[in-house]
């Protein structure tokens, strides 16, 4: 009983917390509701006996990637009012579409090509290496065969940041020229 009790309350806080992502206007509440729904998923992982998952969607996700969310938005100024009436990207208005009708052929086109063709091994010798083989397992190949991988990750997550900072707070000449035209002030 005790289990239907934690997956129904771990269920409303990732559903309730995905409805603050989608429903909020404010990007910090909304990033706030994020965590809601990571700290839902990570109770989840509890309640499977899956703590090596818990811990990392906590400190991973609901930690460091949120953090750097609320570090960008709170960078770029959330309480900037936008004036809808001039568009920065014209472009991407029709080259949207184009790229998610792109995405999703590709994503159809892996589905129809991998159905069929899923194998199924066994693991040999799984339940007599002990309790904490999983773990040692993936950390030794994180940190040894996957480690360029692991730190261009995050090298690259970095750049993001940075690039995204530049360009938020470069001026853009068209777009200022084009905010006087309209008589709003930058």
């Amino acid at each position: 009983m005790i289990e239907v009790i934690v997956f129904i309350a771990a269920s409303l806080m990732v559903i309730g917390g995905a409805l603050g992502v989608v429903l909020r206007s404010n990007p910090v509440h909304a990033a706030l509701s994020l965590v809601l729904t990571l700290f839902g998923v990570a109770v989840h992982f509890v309640s499977m006996e899956a703590h090596f998952l818990a811990a990392v969607q906590v400190i991973v996700y609901a930690g460091a990637i949120v953090v750097l969310f609320l570090f960008v938005i709170m960078l770029l100024g959330v309480d900037k009012v936008e004036d809808l009436r001039t568009e920065p990207m014209m472009r991407q208005r029709y080259l949207g579409p184009l790229v998610g009708v792109g995405v999703l052929g590709l994503v159809g086109t892996a589905v129809i090509v991998a159905r069929g063709r899923t194998i199924v091994q066994s693991v040999e010798g799984l339940d007599t290496v002990g309790h904490d083989a999983n773990v040692k397992q993936l950390a030794r190949s994180l940190f040894s065969d996957y480690v360029f991988a692991f730190e261009l990750t995050s090298v690259l997550l970095v750049i993001a940041v940075v690039g995204t900072v530049l360009l938020a707070r470069r001026p853009n000449k068209g777009l200022q020229a084009a905010r006087e035209k309209a008589g709003v002030n930058a």
